[in-house]
């Protein structure tokens, strides 16, 4: 009993999911109805990045029409407790802050209301006191004694400190006759998915359930999380995830706090509860890729041949030590070799707090970091050592003839033959016409540098190698923990019908194509005849814990479990066709749509009708065969065992093989770089489908060109978030994407039921530090961390600065991280200076003139307050400013020093204002001002800021000249004649 041919895996047939996607029909989140009654939400945040809460005044908020609830954190931990941490630390992990604010942008409170926009402005009405703290972002700094400490029973920083040890790492560097050593700061990035986090809540207060929709990407070990923190079983906290999700690259695991807080907003209003998440939000607050400190070093031969490495890595993780992390730091741990045969091996992993948003999964999780140091340190040897860094990568690649290859740390590499790969990349990949247009660039003065990477790309993850990040008496108290679980069901109809279900949510890698692909062979049936479902509902569906659409498990995982449960349900088709027609079950066969019995033409039914009898006649079935109407696998490989006593773990069930190279040519003036040609060689196992494949190597070549040249989720020193529109988190586009080069070698994996691979994080993991390579490469340096943004890459080539000339201009205070403005300019108003002066700043006046103002109160003769609504961009919010004067020359200047604070952020600065006698009898009023902005206004853009600071202050002048009228004493009038 098998299929007779392989009609569609392998081929590059048109994707199900194209139709629905470039009309406008997909079913994101936003596009499903919500029941009648939905209320939404709107979160207000914090706009410190360490600070006491002193107080959360909501009564103005909830008495606003519309206003369903204001949720503080007091009120989460009345009916939630903390979220497991990925480490076992005291640290209180709650969705949202309780006590004290940890990160610019947590939650502070929830306003739910009948709509967004009614929620959007009761958040502006919360006040909140808070008492500002130290606080600490730069990684290393935080292990420093005296660093601020932000969980207080922690006691320090350091939250985690591992060290590791396979072979003899000391004797290797002690008979070494080179040591070669590299430091790299990996910055933080994320994957900016196109649709952010989305959540719908329903609270069912009978059965005590909560339901829960959201665009949720995996792994299911997170609802065990979630129900442990909304203090329910796990059979009363039900999951859903939509058909379609815009993108997720990892970053969508990050929504689980959210399923919380929105979970408790609907069992505290009576009613389901939306949010959407905006793209402000999602920037600031959203997990983002850990940012490490590195330090490699290398025992090495004459030759180039390394004998040992020794690892020091410093993992930031933010404010919180969020599940699954610290994953990114050990996903990679049986694979801290790469792609060369050394036996020993040093590993000390840290894992540090900062004042940051937490961190999590995305794509490529550790593989950028570990994979940026390891192959910056193989240049390195070629160019301390004088090598051709061709022939040292050559020398320390695994041997065609070791696979399946267990690594110094446990990973079990399952098959590949990198030499061969490496060779076929430089051959078919050009390698003496790129060397040779180098050549030429540079006897032309130009600065053109070649660069390479090696890399394996592990997939299919083993649940157990995050329990690495305990000691082996910890793992054995805490009880096992390992393996990797997929789920697939493939079910037949009364009309003999094909649908599968599958327990992996998509994100744009084409599911539905590739599953109708392989179970149609596994039928012999066209591969559109079969319906694939791709939605989950924990509440009914088949899943595990291991569930989900991660680490490149989709083609390895679950479609070869898929492929397990089709090839059940057919053999017992085929034992009920074999009772039919009266034939042995070996001579039958599957094809064309029919079933049919091998070498007797006459002995054949359509494929409906023996699928269909199972259903109309189940008292025919033969025996054996209790019912062929469905069939569910799970799939398990026994490969991923628990980490060993010695600590040593097969972290991935696959692993890939990946070769570039690039030719880049840099202008040393602009900072401008530009790929010449980048060539990529993968072997990914059996390929499914090419043309995903080749989309999904371009789609991880792109996230990594952004990663190398352009990508930072920035922070000030004060924790202030810098980056927090498209304007300043710059991401490449098609027009900054190159065509590249694309190759494949095929080493089926002998682990998996197809023999495929993962594919698609690979590039992420290879392309940063290749093209980092030729960049060093054409510019003679021995560092450089990214992103190689143009201003880095210029500071780089070029020499020196001179030091800047002092100014006589006095500068506004500024905090480290926040935005400096500076501007000045004229206005003309039809009043004499004596009328504009004596009005300037008279209580009344500046009430109606001051834009967005609510009132102004007079403190003293030279001190006021105001309450003003403020819009920069896509930022509006409320803010209490302070305006005092001095340096007051009447009726000719004077100096304003302010300062606001409000929800979005703080700033302060100072203005001189002077007034002239103009033409006509008018007055020239000319102005500088110096401001400096802190918080989420300062994330929106320095073009955006600067525009409207402008636009702010020529309203106020614009809205002066109006008013003006030589008839109305002001202030500064009265003020100087009670003073004379």
């Amino acid at each position: 009993m098998k299929s007779e041919t392989i009609s569609w895996t392998g081929q590059s047939v048109e994707r199900v999911e194209d139709a629905a996607l470039l009309t406008g029909r997909g079913r994101f989140i936003d596009d499903l109805g919500v029941r009648p009654g939905t209320l939404h939400a709107a979160i207000l945040r914090s706009p410190h990045a360490h600070a006491e809460i002193l107080g959360i005044d909501i009564a103005t908020a909830a008495a606003m029409p519309g206003v369903a609830a204001v949720i503080t954190g007091r009120d989460l931990a009345t009916l939630t407790t903390p979220m497991v941490a990925g480490l076992k630390v005291a640290v209180e992990n709650w969705p949202m802050a309780v006590e004290r604010v940890r990160y610019v942008g947590e939650p502070v409170a929830i306003v739910v209301a009948q709509d967004r926009y009614l929620a959007e402005d009761a958040v502006d009405a919360v006040e909140v006191e808070y008492d500002p703290l130290p606080c600490v972002v730069d990684t290393l700094a935080s292990l420093e004694a005296g660093a601020p400490v932000l969980h207080d029973k922690t006691g320090a920083n350091l939250v985690s400190d591992r060290y590791f040890r396979y072979g003899d790492p000391d004797a290797a560097f002690g008979e070494a006759a080179h040591r070669v050593s590299v430091s790299v700061s990996y910055p933080r990035n994320t994957g900016a998915p196109m649709e952010t986090f989305g959540v719908v809540a329903e609270y069912d207060p009978h059965e005590d359930v909560y339901d829960i929709l959201a665009n949720f990407q995996g792994p299911f070990s997170i609802h065990a999380v979630l129900a442990r923190c909304l203090k329910v079983p796990g059979n009363r906290l039900r999951l859903r995830m939509p058909p379609d999700s815009g993108g997720s690259f990892g970053v969508k695991q990050g929504v689980a706090p959210y399923a919380v807080l929105l979970g408790v907003a609907a069992r505290m209003t009576g009613r389901p509860v939306k949010w959407i998440e905006d793209r402000l939000e999602h920037l600031g607050a959203a997990v983002a890729a850990t940012n490490r400190v590195t330090t490699l070093k290398a025992a090495v031969t004459v030759q180039g041949r390394i004998t040992a490495l020794d690892w020091d890595q410093v993992e930031d993780c933010g404010a919180y030590p969020r599940a699954p992390e610290p994953a990114t730091l050990y996903r990679m741990h049986g694979n801290m070799t790469g792609a060369y045969d050394i036996r020993n091996l040093a590993i000390r992993n840290r894992v540090v707090l900062t004042n940051k948003a937490p961190t999590g999964l995305v794509r490529g999780f550790g593989g950028p970091q570990v994979y940026y140091a390891l192959e910056r340190l193989m240049q390195r040897i070629a160019v301390e050592l004088r090598l051709d860094p061709l022939a040292v990568i050559r020398a320390n690649l695994i041997p065609a003839g070791a696979f399946p290859y267990r690594t110094a740390s446990g990973a079990l590499y399952d098959s590949g033959d990198y030499i061969k790969a490496f060779d076929l990349a430089l051959a078919e990949g050009r390698l003496a016409d790129l060397q040779a247009r180098r050549d030429a660039a540079r006897a032309a003065g130009k600065r053109y540098g070649i660069g390479f990477a090696a890399a394996v790309e592990p997939s299919v993850s083993n649940m157990g190698y995050i329990t690495a990040v305990l000691t082996a008496a910890e793992r054995k108290k805490a009880g096992p923990k390992n393996g990797a679980q997929a789920t697939a069901t493939v079910s037949l109809d009364p009309v003999g019908s094909v649908s599968v279900h599958v327990a992996s949510v998509p994100q744009g890698q084409g599911h539905r194509t590739v599953l109708a692909q392989v179970v149609a062979d596994v039928f012999g049936l066209p591969h559109h005849d079969i319906r694939i479902v791709a939605d989950l509902d924990t509440g009914k569906d088949a899943w595990s814990i291991a569930s989900g659409n991660y680490s490149s498990r989709f083609a390895a995982a679950v479609a070869g479990t898929a492929h397990l449960a089709a090839t059940r349900l057919r053999d017992k088709l085929g034992l009920i066709a074999a009772s039919q027609v009266g034939v042995d079950p070996d001579q039958i066969g599957f094809a064309g749509g029919a079933v049919f019995a091998k070498g007797e033409p006459g002995k054949a039914m359509p494929f409906a009708r023996v699928a269909a009898l199972s259903h109309w006649s189940p008292a025919l079935l033969p025996a054996g065969v209790d019912q062929a109407i469905r069939e569910t696998a799970f799939w398990t490989p026994p490969e991923l065992s628990a980490p060993s006593e010695d600590d040593q773990v097969n972290s991935s069930l696959c692993h890939g093989f990946i070769f570039d190279m690039a030719g880049v040519e840099v202008d040393p003036v602009s900072g401008k770089v530009r790929i010449d040609r980048y060539v990529t060689m993968h072997d990914c196992g059996r390929i499914l489908h090419p043309g995903m494949v080749e989309g999904q190597i371009r789609g991880g070549f792109a996230q990594a060109l952004g990663a190398t040249l352009y990508e930072e989720l920035a922070y000030g020193e004060d924790g202030a978030f810098l980056t927090g529109t498209f304007a300043d988190y710059l991401l490449p586009t098609a027009t900054e994407t190159p065509d590249i080069d694309i190759l494949h070698i095929e080493t089926p994996s002998p682990f998996t039921p197809l023999g495929a691979k993962g594919v698609g994080e690979g590039n992420c993991m290879s392309t940063p530090v290749c093209l980092a390579n030729a960049i060093a490469d054409a510019l003679g340096v021995a560092e450089l961390d990214l992103p190689l943004n143009p201003a880095r890459v210029a500071a780089l080539a070029a020499a020196p600065e001179p030091p800047r000339p002092e100014t006589d201009r006095a500068a506004v205070t500024a905090r480290p991280g926040d935005r400096a403005l500076r501007g000045e300019g004229q206005a003309r108003v039809a009043a004499a200076p004596e009328a504009v002066w004596a009005m300037l700043l008279d209580v009344d006046t500046l009430a109606s003139i001051i834009p967005g103002c609510h009132g102004v109160k007079q403190l003293s003769d030279t001190h006021f307050k105001a309450d003003v609504t403020l819009g920069v961009g896509p930022v509006k919010g409320r803010y209490k400013a302070e305006i005092k004067l001095s340096d007051l020359v009447a009726p000719q200047a004077a100096t304003l020093t302010g300062s606001v604070s409000g929800a979005l952020g703080t700033g302060g600065g100072s203005g001189r204002v002077t007034l002239a006698a103009g033409e006509g009898g008018g007055t020239l009023i000319a102005y500088t001002y110096e401001a400096a902005v802190g918080g989420k206004v300062a994330a929106i853009g320095g073009r955006l800021l600067d525009g409207a600071a402008k636009a702010i202050i020529g309203q106020f002048f614009a809205a002066l000249a109006r008013k003006a009228s030589p008839a109305r004493p002001g202030l500064i009038a009265r003020l100087f004649r009670r003073r004379a």
